[in-house]
């Protein structure tokens, strides 16, 4: 029998041997009568300042003949290995996947795991080529419409960090982690209760699971841009590609990204596929010296080399002129870059990437501010695509402010709370570059109001953050999607039979891992639909 050991502490100065004899000291039982010990999740825990520790959950398995021991509260039973998944009857006409993001990889790895193959259409370039469309962005600002940080082989996260946290409880977060791990990624993002990636190797992995599905059968086709879906008697009956030709299939898995707009415009015009307004998040990119995080989060320890760059987690629900609303750090990024995330010309966004080692000198993270379907009527936009709209609004206004070619509005952040732009911003990670602004020009006063106010919040509670050493860099708004496809419990569209909308694109997901696990349940639907 195998058990789980839970909230076994370790302090930075002491070694990793310690561990089987803390587990069996928690069992009541000697460290010669455990056969195995093996770590299963490892946490930093830094609230203390200047005392930072790893609290591990073990795996032990006792020697043989040694009678179970009692158990204390915070030790269970090691849960039991999932039974393969039985194979169903492959339909004549393969289903269709419409993105090679998590959602769309990972329905078609689903598929495939019952014995259903499928073809998997991808408007951008494979990953290695995309990467260096990405770079040309970076560079000089040169944006390839179809090959860029959002489109192409992985989706928007192959590029922005790779990073594996997630806020949902779900059993096939595991599946999701463990297999990038068996296609490439690092063995550490196994036990890390934040597991990440980097952009460095996330691709690889990326590459490896297409690699896998071609081999099962499946088909994977780049550059093949949907234009629209077809459909017969309230059901699809398969997709337009812009160029013309078509193919059948009563099942289309939708999984395009969130930045698909056209493809969205499209639905939303001819009214077959049902669209609604979605509430999203929009503001900034917070960019500091990563020296900075790590000597306000971890205090005199900060120095210390057993200790990853320092990360944070910032969140306020206030309430500005009678509406509450939450304000909060998206994607922190220790030890990462801003980036230019464009999908059109004349429209300015940005995230954050950091690669495998995050040993750049800067960290950043996405302050961002919730807007729901009130806002965007307050600024004249209707409609299911009200929330688009609204998007596009701001990023046109970021993309004026920092004079073209995708540089970025910036301003330090005591400026910004005093509604001045006197000092430069200084160095960044931002390529193509900065501009010194006046960011209180961009969003309504409301929002700019909740902002200032939660950054006065953070501050006291990173005493430092709202320093000179910290600027605001415009804008952090693809946080989400600003519209939801919707569709029923069986996880196909209300309107459109057999369309499945997924993954962060429709409206269900956020992030990697959520978008991952949309993607299989989508997978687990269809298998249940033809067994």
């Amino acid at each position: 029998m195998a058990y789980r050991v839970n909230n076994i502490g370790l302090w930075l100065d002491e070694p990793e041997e310690l561990l089987g004899q803390r587990a069996a000291e928690k069992l009541g039982v000697t460290r010669s009568d455990l056969a195995s010990v093996r770590v299963v999740r490892s946490v930093l825990d830094a609230r203390k300042k200047g005392s930072p520790r790893y609290i591990y959950t073990l795996e032990v398995t006792l020697a043989p003949g040694r009678p179970p021991p009692r158990l204390p509260p915070d030790v269970g039973e090691a849960p039991a290995l999932p039974e393969p998944l039985p194979r169903v009857k492959e339909p004549e006409r393969w289903p269709l996947i419409i993105g090679t993001g998590p959602a769309g990889l990972f329905c078609a790895l689903g598929l495939l795991e019952r014995g259903v193959r499928s073809i998997l259409l991808e408007r951008g370039r494979e990953v290695v080529t995309r990467r260096k469309d990405v770079a040309k962005l970076m560079r000089d600002g040169t944006l390839h419409p179809e090959s860029n940080m959002n489109f192409g082989e992985g989706g928007a996260g192959a590029y922005t960090d790779g990073k594996l946290s997630t806020r949902i409880n779900h059993p096939m977060v595991r599946k999701v982690i463990e297999t990038f791990a068996q296609y490439g990624a690092p063995d550490h993002i196994l036990i890390e209760g934040k597991p990440h990636i980097g952009s460095d190797l996330l691709p690889g992995a990326v590459a490896r699971i297409r690699d896998m599905l071609i081999a099962g059968g499946c088909q994977v086709l780049f550059e093949h841009k949907v234009e629209d879906l077809l459909y017969r008697d309230g059901r699809v009956a398969g997709l337009k590609l812009v160029d013309g030709r078509t193919l059948e299939s009563d099942r289309v898995v939708l999984a395009p990204g969130n930045s698909a707009r056209e493809l969205y415009e499209r639905f939303a015009a001819d009214k077959h596929v049902s669209v609604e307004a979605k509430p999203f998040a929009l503001g900034f990119r917070a960019e500091h010296p990563q020296g900075l995080i790590n000597s306000i989060q971890y205090g005199s320890a900060a120095k210390n080399p057993r200790l990853p760059p320092a990360d944070y987690k910032l969140a306020e629900n206030l309430d500005v002129d009678g509406e509450v609303r939450g304000i909060y750090s998206f994607c922190m990024c220790p030890g990462g870059i801003v980036v230019p995330t464009p999908t059109e010309d004349g429209q300015q966004c940005t995230n954050g990437m950091s690669n495998s080692r995050r040993n750049a000198k800067f960290a950043n993270s996405g302050i961002v501010v919730t807007v729901s379907v009130q806002d965007f009527e307050r600024e004249g936009f209707h409609g299911p695509l009200a929330g688009l709209e609204f998007q596009r609004h701001w990023e046109q206004k970021a993309y004026a402010l920092g004079g073209g070619k995708f540089f970025a509005p910036a301003q330090t952040i005591p400026d910004y709370l005093a509604g001045r732009a006197k000092k430069d911003p200084g160095d960044t990670s931002y390529r193509p570059g900065i501009v010194k602004t006046d960011l209180n020009v961009l969003f309504p006063a409301r929002l700019t109001e909740s902002i200032k106010q939660a950054l006065r919040a953070f501050d006291r509670k990173m005493r430092g953050f709202n320093s000179d050493e910290g600027k605001l860099i415009g804008i952090e708004s693809r946080t989400s999607s600003p519209l939801r496809i919707t569709r029923g419990e069986n996880l196909q569209s209300v309107s459109l039979k057999g369309l499945y909308p997924v993954g962060e694109g429709c409206g269900y997901a956020g992030g990697i891992v959520s978008s991952a696990i949309d993607g299989l349940r989508a997978a687990e639907q269809i298998a249940s639909e033809l067994t």
